[in-house]
């Protein structure tokens, strides 16, 4: 996408920062969680976690999500997961989360992950990405939420 760049945090460090602030700021999780989420991506190079960051031109975070072993769901057996996917409401329809997805998929696939996992409370929308509803699962706090699987190789 022209004036736009998909970011992952391994490859620029010099984002984790203000990357950990704008996830907390979309899904308010305590800071500290982002922050040692992306260090570890660093530190261990191993499949997961992985985080990305879509940014305009002007440096500007619009957009963003990870992977990362469990969303905070009872299924820890469904792993790895695409987490905390959010684009800024003035960025939507512009084919970014679609971007985002497709970038994870074949960076999981070239890492050897065979499939992909997301929990979600939204029904509706990843299938248009081609995820399938797998299961209901429940969150954290006992909540249904939605499982969707991919397969990593198109």
């Amino acid at each position: 996408m022209e004036g736009y760049e998909l970011i992952k945090l391994r490859e620029h460090p010099e984002w984790i920062e203000q990357a950990a602030q704008w996830f907390t700021s979309k899904w308010h999780l305590p800071l500290s969680f982002y922050q040692e989420s992306m260090a570890e991506s660093l530190r261990l190079k191993n499949v997961v976690p992985q985080w990305y960051i879509f940014i305009t031109a002007e440096q500007k975070i619009v957009a963003g999500a990870g992977v990362i072993n469990n969303d905070f769901h009872d299924r820890s057996d469904l792993t790895p997961n695409v987490c905390a996917l959010f684009v800024e409401k003035e960025y939507r329809n512009q084919g970014i989360a679609k971007e985002i997805l497709a970038t994870i998929r074949k960076d999981m696939e070239k890492l050897g992950v065979q499939q992909l996992y997301l929990a979600t409370d939204y029904s509706g929308f990843y299938e248009k990405y081609d995820w399938q509803f797998l299961t209901m699962a429940q969150d954290n706090e006992g909540i249904p939420i939605y499982l969707y699987q991919i397969k990593t190789k198109e």
